[in-house]
């Protein structure tokens, strides 16, 4: 069973791809058991049309930022190399599978399959009914660094989703490893095959023992004691 995950974000030249909106910045951060590898992808596009002024506020890219990027056509085989089949984590995703549906069909490529889907927004508005859950508000509930976000940024909003991903889905457990770092991490006792074990005697002192039938005493009921 595969530990791989993606979290991706775009930004777009407006809100409806079905109106002629396109995407203009994807990004996608690699996670293994919801850890970050390291691993991204990143493009600005060309969207083959105007950015307007409403778009440029929300994320600072303006169609002069795109002159000379490439098309998503020369893009596409390596987003889809990196997403592979991993299920793909986003912020509202339902905004991002749409537009990215429509820049594949419009090349005449298959849309990513919405199974694939998780997302955060959904996950945060169970877990915290009638609160903002902006991936703002989200970030400051958790106690993650906001002071980089100044505007819209898809490579920056995939790294503190990763954060936020983490936390909504139970927060960071260190012992939750890849196995073979698990087991690195482990004595040597905890691991090593029974016949190799080296039995080792614990010797308990006087005072120890003396401190811990004091201890008991004070227990009512104590079951050692039956």
């Amino acid at each position: 069973m595969s530990h791989r995950s993606v979290v991706f974000d775009t930004e777009t030249t407006g809100l409806d791809p079905h109106n002629g909106d396109r995407v203009i910045e994807i990004a996608c951060i690699e996670l293994h058991r919801d850890l970050p590898t390291g691993a991204t992808f990143h493009a600005l596009i060309d969207p083959e049309r105007d950015v307007p002024d409403d778009a440029v506020r929300v994320h600072g890219i303006t169609r002069a930022h795109l002159d000379g990027k490439p098309r998503f056509a020369e893009v596409v085989d390596g987003l889809l190399a990196f997403i592979g089949t991993s299920p793909l984590i986003a912020h509202n995703a339902d905004f991002d599978f749409a537009f990215l549906n429509a820049e594949l069909l419009r090349l005449g490529r298959s849309p990513l399959d919405p199974g694939r889907k998780v997302d955060t927004f959904a996950l945060a508005k169970t877990k915290f009914p009638g609160l903002p859950n902006s991936l703002d508000a989200l970030c400051r509930r958790f106690g993650i660094d906001l002071s980089e976000r100044t505007s819209h940024n898809a490579l920056l909003d995939c790294r503190l989703l990763s954060d936020v991903y983490v936390e909504l889905t139970g927060g960071r457990q260190p012992t939750l490893l890849p196995e073979d770092e698990a087991i690195a991490a482990m004595p040597a006792f905890v691991y090593a095959p029974m016949g190799a074990r080296t039995p080792v005697r614990i010797v308990v002192s006087a005072e120890a023992l003396a401190r811990h039938a004091a201890f008991i005493a004070r227990i009512p009921n104590a079951v050692w004691l039956s």
